[in-house]
């Protein structure tokens, strides 16, 4: 009865055995057909259908080529400053437009100035009474020390006297200083702009009462003329920008657009920190803009490129022609009888079109652009179409180093 029932279990793991066995072929069979295409020496290489590969290829071309630091930046004024009346009264006059640029010097508003010329003339009058006062008390003395030198009063009333213009002197001082404050008061009634720059937007309307301690400022002033740039880069990358900003080099620094589409302004590489902020590991830099357009506003958030060098007479191939596989970076390039090699390369800086080549192509070798996916080292191909390599200068992208490259 065991036997029996042996039976059909045996041929039914056999069944399953088979199955295990065609699924795994077509596992190895898939995995074979869309495996990358690496450099595998292979007799033959043609299609399954044996004829050549249909390809496009292009050529290596040669140019100058400019390698650049990509970082995220933000537009800073070099001066801001926060309008406020400095003595306390009403809001009289407005004498600015929203938006406005001014220069310093300019008179932005005036604070009601009656009640300080009110206290001017006060502070006048009574440095007046005691100018008199000094004044007779000096005419005294001189009569006194006449007197004494004919013995005629005691040293002591004499004394009394000096002590007295000296007194009045000192009183005449303190009016001095008063009048200076009280006239210091009035010319602060004409709130005037401190610096050249572009006026915000207006915060405080006529007929209102201000004073230094608002909250509120009448009005912000920001210098855009010119205006700075702040960014930060990897510390990998600072050792290559310190060599050419300590060697006197002007490095040039772009600003485009969030989109990274438009260039708004050109300027130069002003300053770095003296120190590399330890929890991210970059380092801040400043950049100055002339900003003569205007394209540039304080908070601005931008993206920089800072041209560090200029590789002149550069190998240069499209980065679609770029090749990756396990055993590291190569391409195809196509000889003189339709054949391709498999060819490793040393690239450099890319600006994502064009990457520089450091070794391992020749100027005008052919490689492959499109159609490398059946392609294997000794493939035959057919070349049905060649395309024009665009060279550094059009692109609209510059190259791009990255840590590693440095």
């Amino acid at each position: 009865m065991s036997e029996t029932t042996a039976l059909p279990r045996t041929s039914k793991q056999s069944r399953q055995w088979l199955i295990g066995l065609i699924l795994l072929a077509l596992i190895i069979a898939l995995i074979w057909w869309f495996w990358p295409n690496e450099p595998q020496a292979q007799a033959g290489g043609h299609w399954r259908d044996g004829g050549p590969v249909p390809v496009r290829v292009t050529a290596v071309t040669q140019g100058d080529f400019p390698v650049e630091l990509k970082a995220l930046g933000t537009v800073t004024a070099y001066n801001t400053v926060h309008v406020r009346g400095r003595v306390e009264g009403e809001l009289v006059k407005l004498l600015f437009e929203d938006g406005q640029r001014v220069e310093a010097g300019d008179l932005l508003a005036v604070i009601d100035p009656r009640p300080y010329e009110v206290a001017l003339q006060q502070a006048l009058g009574v440095q007046q009474e005691n100018q008199a006062q000094l004044h007779n008390a000096e005419l005294d003395l001189a009569r006194y020390r006449g007197l004494y030198a004919e013995d005629s009063i005691a040293k002591q009333t004499l004394d009394t006297q000096q002590a007295l213009v000296n007194q009045y002197r000192g009183v005449l001082k303190s009016n001095q200083a008063a009048v200076a404050e009280a006239r210091l008061n009035l010319d602060f009634t004409q709130v005037r702009a401190p610096i050249s720059g572009r006026l915000g937007l207006r915060q405080v309307d006529r007929g209102n009462l201000v004073n230094s301690a608002d909250a509120l400022p009448l009005v912000v002033i920001t210098q855009t003329l010119p205006i700075a740039l702040l960014f930060t880069l990897p510390e990998a990358e600072l050792p290559a920008v310190l060599r050419q900003f300590r060697a006197g080099q002007r490095l040039r620094v772009e600003a485009w657009d969030r989109n990274d589409t438009l260039k708004l302004a050109e300027g130069q590489l002003d300053s770095l920190d003296n120190l590399i902020d330890t929890a991210t590991g970059t380092v801040k830099l400043k950049a100055r803009f002339e900003n003569a357009e205007e394209l540039l506003f304080p908070n601005q958030f931008v993206n920089v490129r800072l041209l560090l060098e200029t590789r002149e007479q550069a190998l240069l191939i499209p980065a679609a022609a770029l090749q990756f596989g396990a055993r590291g970076t190569f391409v195809y390039v196509v000889d003189a009888q339709d054949k391709v090699q498999v060819r490793p390369i040393v690239t450099g800086p890319s600006n994502g079109e064009l990457t520089l080549i450091e070794e391992g192509v020749e100027l005008g070798e052919r490689l492959v652009l499109e159609g490398t996916d059946r392609l294997r080292d000794g493939s035959a191909v057919e070349v049905i179409g060649e395309s024009q390599a665009p060279t550094a200068k059009q692109t609209n992208v510059r190259a791009v180093r990255t840590p590693a490259d440095a």
